[in-house]
């Protein structure tokens, strides 16, 4: 029996695959300020215009430039295993495959976009990339990748992670890169919310507003987006590409493809290859797993919204909470966002893929027992996707079902132990967003 399946390096994608051209319906398009569509160039301000090409493109498969494959190749392609152990400690007959995005220098899989965009960003000679991070993975990400090609990063860290992830912001120090605790005093959008609440845990909505006016006022300086836009989603496909492969290889194709669910570059990165089968008639279920302390996905409303806090963003069309919705200081800092990516938002309100919400203390008994099992500590996101897992494995020893599940492990909790330490000294606890708090986030949605 086969326990890790591997691809060797010339079987790394030599494209990405865009969802876009297999989808049923157009995406609807950003709106400006007035609500009316906003032209690719309105992101000229902040991305290269190689990332704009990508983010409007409807074309099926985009090439990967040469000298990016070349950075990817440190990591990829990523073992796939077989969770043999897993398996018999749940006593199902599933077979439960899982894609370990785990051995990128980072940690997760956030370098398979990083990478990308500081390169186009290289290419057209700016200095400095800006960016936010919740729990950490993506700005240790951008500031790896701004390592490899010259950049200085600056990184606007949601206090609360800050805080809690000490660890991750001494890595993003080492690759070189500037960390400030959001919100900060140096930028209005920061002011304004300190100026309320002066003790502000922070949100990515309010993250993004500072890195994206820091960005917006300076000609050598870019914006950089770990999730949500499209192109961030184009990038992470290779995940599910290789994943096809290697099920490929051992004969195998699943049944349900699960995944953790924040601002959907994890959730779409092994997904999003399987619509092109999944259209064609192919029967696979994609599910998407987000916290019920911020229920985007199951609770939110499809409509358009700001990407971030201050309303600086064009508007998308999303399943949203409110821009300036203030999620609980969960651990899983990954998933703390307020909106979700179009694109998985268009799919889940056509009913192409599924959505779930699971409280923090299943997610966390999920990751102890993957840990016991199969040696690998999973970071507090990636703990959402096991615990469904484990939910539809269940669910087969019930049945008798020998259902094939695969999970995308989007990354390793090894900076994240005191999470761990606050679940075992038995001081986490559930929480539900209350549907009252939701209703009057929701009440100031844009009003055009």
């Amino acid at each position: 029996m086969h326990t890790k399946i591997l691809l060797k390096e010339a079987e790394m994608p030599t494209h990405w695959y865009n969802v876009v051209a297999d989808m049923p319906n157009p995406p609807p398009p950003p709106l400006g300020p007035d609500g009316q569509p906003a032209p690719p160039e309105a992101l000229a301000a902040i991305f290269p215009e190689g990332l704009i090409e990508q983010e409007v493109s409807t074309e099926r498969w985009i090439p990967i430039p040469d000298e990016v494959r070349e950075i990817l190749r440190l990591w990829r392609p990523s073992p796939l295993f077989r969770a043999h152990r897993l398996e018999k400690a749940l006593g199902t007959p599933a077979k439960i495959y899982y894609k370990n995005e785990a051995v990128s220098p980072v940690g997760s899989h956030k370098p398979n976009t990083a990478v990308v965009q500081a390169y186009f960003n290289k290419q057209v000679g700016i200095k400095r990339l800006v960016t936010e991070t919740g729990a950490g993975q993506w700005g240790c990400a951008l500031a790896l990748a701004g390592e490899f090609f010259g950049l200085d990063v600056r990184v606007f860290m949601v206090r609360v992670s800050y805080e809690q992830k000490p660890y991750r912001r001494s890595m993003m120090k080492v690759w070189g890169a500037e960390v400030f605790a959001s919100p900060t005093d140096m930028t209005e959008s920061g002011r304004k919310i300190l100026e309320k609440d002066p003790d502000s845990p922070g949100s990515l909505g309010i993250a993004i507003s500072e890195a994206v006016e820091q960005a917006i006022d300076s000609d050598d300086t870019n914006y950089a987006l770990g999730s949500v836009l499209n192109h961030v989603l184009l990038h992470q496909t290779i995940v599910g590409q290789e994943a096809m492969k290697q099920m490929a290889m051992v004969g195998d194709y699943p049944d349900k493809i699960i995944a953790c669910c924040g601002g959907g570059s994890n959730f779409g990165g092994i997904a999003f290859p399987f619509i092109a089968d999944k259209a064609a008639g192919k029967d696979v279920q994609l599910i998407a797993v987000e916290p019920t302390s911020c229920p985007t996905l199951t609770k939110g409303s499809y409509t358009y919204d700001f990407g971030d806090a201050s309303g600086l963003t064009p508007m998308l069309k999303m399943y949203t909470l409110g821009h300036d919705f203030m999620p609980p200081s969960i651990h899983a800092g990954g998933l703390r966002y307020h909106g979700e990516s179009p694109l998985v938002s268009q799919l889940c309100h056509e009913g192409i893929i599924d959505a779930v919400a699971i409280p923090q203390i299943e997610t966390f008994q999920a990751g102890i027992l993957f840990a016991r099992t199969e040696g690998l500590v999973p970071a507090p996101e990636s703990t959402h996707a096991i615990a469904a897992t484990i939910r539809e494995a269940k669910q087969c020893t019930e049945t008798g079902e020998s259902k094939t599940l695969l999970f995308n492990l989007s990354g390793h909790g090894h900076f994240d132990m005191s999470s761990y330490d606050r679940y075992l000294a038995g001081e986490l606890e559930d929480y539900d967003y209350p549907e009252e708090a939701i209703k009057e986030s929701l009440a100031h949605l844009p009003d055009f």
